[in-house]
């Protein structure tokens, strides 16, 4: 074990925590940070309008007002998770230019404007006892939405890195007189970076399209990058393989849900953004995703990170010499808040504890991902929830149906029968020791 913890401190634990302050990932989970209220919302507003349940259907589809509330729903989800790419290049650029203590409101709107001129401006429309008329001036919401997602990423990085350094050659930079306001004069500054900016991006653009025979960015992307990332990501070895790296690095002291966050939120919110839009679009439950939005927040991080709630049950029923343990981490832990008990008991470089804590998430892993797509339990069809919902009622919550906290109680169940041998183990360990300590 010592072995283990010196390569972990020496190879793991250093790359480890660069990774989780690379100002460009970091921009990026900030960006998804900050659009949580409203993929919540947006989520809420779907949940509602496509929840499982035949009254409140019925009530939607046939009683006047409920008829109001399933178009006010519909337009929620229009101005939320519909324009998620928007505000995810916005949120993006904004927080990389403020990481390099530039203007983020300037870059954020140079970069939106960029991510507007690379999508098509022409769109069809049906046109009644006709074919469907070409009319330009037009966005498609597949430009906006789920779909364009690494399209937000990519260019809220690449133009913002543009001007930025556009910014510092200066020769590009405009001084205005002392009696010019600051906020003009820093304006006036960035005005040349600022316009090559978007000539660059916009040449670019339109090489693309000659290159490519008409193709636009996005769809390059989708097809080269984001359909084959989507394809590996909802799958049984991806999601053990994140639950392992987000609770391997918990073990040696670091924040895996925050260092993994730049990749699993962004994979994890397209793919439930794309569940709540193709059941806003009807479509049959088997072909959703399944390692989608907050899969991981409603079946996993029961209590907080590594099934915890499972572990304070078990103390509870077998570790006497821990109870203070349960006055410390449970409340925080019916909120998923698990720190307390990661760094109180301790689990970190705890091999006796550290083992389930890394166990426990990957076997409620396996079968919360088997459960959803056997058809046993209903899928997740939210692209985000609070990550402080209460166990149990997040199941519910995520799937919209029974079946989700059904799935929740399981998995309590499990972590806790994998957790009790080693808290009596450990109640072993204690009591050998403390022979030892009152002999000598």
């Amino acid at each position: 074990m010592e072995k283990f913890m010196a390569f972990m401190d020496k190879y793991i634990s250093p790359y480890a925590a660069k990774l989780g302050a690379q100002r460009h990932l970091v921009a990026v989970r900030d960006a998804f940070v900050a659009m949580i209220p409203l993929t919540i919302i947006g989520s809420l507003a779907t949940l509602i309008n496509n929840a499982p349940i035949k009254a409140l259907n019925s009530f939607l589809a046939e009683n006047t007002f409920g008829q109001k509330i399933k178009e006010l729903n519909g337009d929620i989800w229009f101005g939320t998770l519909a324009i998620m790419t928007l505000l995810l290049v916005i949120g993006v650029s904004y927080n990389l230019a403020k990481s390099y203590e530039e203007n983020g409101l300037q870059a954020s709107m140079i970069a939106t404007s960029i991510f507007v001129l690379l999508i098509p401006q022409v769109a069809s429309i049906a046109v009644e006892g006709a074919s469907n008329v070409e009319a330009w001036g037009l966005i498609g919401v597949a430009y906006l939405g789920t779909g364009a997602l690494f399209t937000a990423i990519i260019i809220g990085i690449l133009s913002t890195e543009v001007f930025i350094r556009l910014g510092k050659v200066k020769q590009l930079v405009v001084k205005m007189t002392e009696g010019v306001p600051p906020a003009v004069s820093r304006s006036f500054a960035k005005l040349l970076p600022g316009m090559l900016t978007v000539v660059i991006f916009a040449i670019a653009g339109l090489l693309i399209r000659v290159v490519a025979d008409g193709q636009f960015l996005t769809d390059l992307i989708n097809k080269y990058l984001g359909i084959p990332l989507s394809n590996i990501t909802d799958t049984l070895p991806s999601a053990i393989l994140i639950a392992f790296f987000i609770h391997g690095l918990w073990f040696v002291g670091l924040h895996g849900a925050n260092i993994a966050l730049p990749f699993t939120g962004t994979m994890f919110t397209n793919l439930g953004a794309q569940n709540a839009e193709m059941i806003q679009n009807g479509a049959p439950l088997d072909q959703l995703h399944v390692l989608a939005g907050p899969f991981f927040d409603a079946f996993i991080f029961m209590g907080g990170s590594g099934v915890i709630i499972g572990l304070l049950i078990a103390i509870a029923i077998a570790g006497k010499r821990r109870r203070d343990m349960l006055a410390l981490g449970l409340a925080p832990s019916i909120f998923n808040i698990s720190e307390p008990v990661i760094f109180g008991l301790p689990i970190v470089l705890n091999p006796i504890f550290g083992i389930p804590f890394v166990i426990a998430p990957i076997v409620t892993t396996i079968i919360s991902y088997l459960s959803i797509s056997l058809g046993l339990v209903h899928p997740v069809i939210m692209a985000n929830m609070p990550w402080t919902t209460p166990p149990i009622l997040g199941g519910f919550m995520a799937t919209g149906h029974w079946s989700g906290a059904a799935l929740c109680i399981v998995n309590i169940a499990v972590s806790i029968l994998i957790y009790l041998p080693f808290v009596v183990m450990a109640e072993k360990m204690d009591a050998k020791k403390m022979g030892i300590d009152q002999a000598a």
